[in-house]
């Protein structure tokens, strides 16, 4: 998940941690089997509730596909090490006939946070780091804009989500195409929230505590990734690098929700955020990582991680999702894994993953069970994937749905699809003032965030290039005096997005001119000068 809007999404998966059920029954779950009874803070699972949601699942999964239009999916089930179900769904690409089967290869989006935090505790297992290291000595050249927090900022504070950087930090910067390197030491100029006190979901915060375990090891992070995870759980179609996940026949594509229905339009190169974003994989792979956190660091015999290494990331640290009233349940974000409990008493682990141009993917595990299910899905945020997990979860807890989940993760998910910008919403003037003459605009514009600005004008029009090279463009229309409207493109800005460039001319004096981009001014960094 790589949006400038993504907290709401951050509650959608504290949501939906807190509200799947729970699953066991003979012969599927050893560790219920081994004992008398279930727990007596435990709702108790129907008789062959586990067999009968399995039973269900396919058509759970074509039902919610042909209600969402979501073009395919891929879903798997795991309880200890033994995989219960790994099936397809639909297609991977609309208007191509080749169906997605289990291992067919998906970019999970933010679901790459646990998977990326796993890394991390076979870091800290190993020695390379504690979740307590300070990263500043990792991260020459990286600093946050207080001194006092940078000395103090831990790999595990950014794992957490509470280094105060504010939500989505550097998501712009990846926008107009700058790199890693690039947007990590620029978060400097971020304003920041109360230290260790405030939750607010960043990637590039993530991805900063991911670079300082990748230095403290000498490796880069992908590299780290297959050595540590992928290669010693045999995920081999697992990987943290876009070329990977584009080099396979069988991946699916993306599909972005434009006018109500699924189309393959774009592509998403999430490298910059890798550890938070940037993992490819299926659901077979998936499988044997959720054996890996339910076995507590174990899988097939070998021990990747000490318990009590895994332990932290799946402990909860901060709150994430407040209770909007006394009946409500809290969620909470431990390091990289949302944290939650459910009305059966047990715990459960749990994150979703979205791109809004065609991804959205979730995985719940309930360790007291030692069972983990897991949906990928090819198209764009609509609660397919969370509605999936949800109803087979219920179907084991209770033997039925609880409610119409997909509609219900589809209302809170709505928002992902409003126009973004300030005039999104806004009639144009019915009797606009006279805009400056283009050739005013010209020139180059200093950022210190951003970086520069070129504005050009050929035939007429006035062109905004930012980022490396001015790769990310865009077109002024005049709209009222000396405000202009531009459209504003990319993971953040749904179709129908339209945001404003206000220009102030000002003498040396007063400081020069002044163009501020709305769209990029969520934390007051969006002004450029001139002059």
């Amino acid at each position: 998940m790589a949006l400038a809007r993504l907290a709401p999404l951050v509650v959608i998966s504290a949501f939906a941690a807190l509200l799947v059920g729970c699953t066991s029954a003979p012969p599927y779950s050893p560790r219920v089997e081994s004992a008398p009874a279930p727990p007596a803070d435990a709702v108790e699972l129907p008789e062959g509730s586990v067999e009968a949601a399995l039973e269900a699942l396919p058509d759970t999964v074509a039902r919610i596909l042909d209600e969402s239009g979501v073009p395919g999916a891929a879903v798997a089930v795991v309880s200890d090490e033994e995989l219960l179900f790994a099936q397809g769904f639909g297609v991977r690409r609309v208007g191509d006939d080749a169906a997605v089967d289990d291992d067919t290869v998906f970019q999970v989006a933010s679901m790459s946070k646990p998977i990326g935090a796993t890394v991390v505790a076979t870091q800290v297992s190993d020695g390379v780091v504690g979740w307590d290291s300070p990263v500043a000595p990792l991260l020459p050249g990286v600093v946050l804009a207080d001194a006092w927090v940078t000395e103090r900022l831990t790999v595990g504070d950014l794992y957490a989500h509470r280094s105060g950087l504010p939500m989505a930090a550097g998501d712009d910067l990846e926008d107009i195409g700058y790199g890693r390197d690039y947007i990590l030491e620029h978060l400097r100029l971020e304003p920041l929230s109360p230290f260790r006190s405030t939750y607010h979901y960043a990637n590039f915060g993530m991805t900063m505590g991911a670079q300082a375990v990748a230095n403290a090891a000498g490796a880069e992070w992908e590299d780290l990734s297959d050595q540590a995870l992928y290669e010693p759980l045999g995920m081999d179609s697992t990987s943290s690098r876009y070329d990977d996940f584009v080099a396979h026949d069988n991946r699916a594509a993306l599909h972005a929700k434009i006018d109500g229905a699924f189309e393959p339009r774009y592509e998403r190169v999430p490298d910059a955020q890798s550890p938070a974003g940037g993992v490819s994989s299926n659901v077979v792979d998936l499988a044997r990582w959720m054996s890996l956190v339910i076995g507590e660091g174990t899988f097939a015999g070998d021990e990747l991680i000490a318990p009590a290494d895994l332990l932290a990331a799946t402990s909860p640290h901060i709150v994430a999702a407040p209770p909007g009233a006394p009946t409500m349940r809290a969620g909470s974000y431990g390091f990289g894994f949302n944290v939650g409990s459910q009305p059966s008493g047990r715990t459960t682990l749990g994150h979703s993953g979205a791109f809004t141009l065609g991804a959205g993917t979730n995985f719940t595990i309930v360790p007291a069970l030692g069972l983990g299910v897991v949906a990928l899905t090819n198209g764009g945020p609509v609660g397919a994937a969370e509605a999936i997990v949800t109803e087979f979860l219920d179907r084991v807890q209770f033997g039925e749905p609880t409610r119409d989940w997909l509609e219900a993760y589809g209302g809170a998910l709505a928002h992902y699809y409003a126009p973004a910008g300030d005039l999104a919403d806004a009639g144009a003037p019915a009797s606009p003032a006279p805009s400056p003459a283009l050739e005013n605009l010209a020139g180059t514009w200093s950022n210190d965030y951003f970086g520069p600005a070129e504005v050009e004008v050929a035939g007429g029009v006035a062109t905004v290039r930012l980022g490396p090279d001015g790769g990310y463009s865009f077109e002024l229309e005049p709209w009222d005096g000396d405000v202009f409207a531009f459209v504003p493109t990319g993971e953040n800005a749904p179709d129908g997005s339209l945001s404003s460039a206000t220009f102030t001319f000002g003498d040396g004096a007063a400081g020069g001119d002044r163009m501020t981009l709305q769209f990029f001014d969520a934390n007051r960094l969006g002004t450029w000068t001139r002059g």
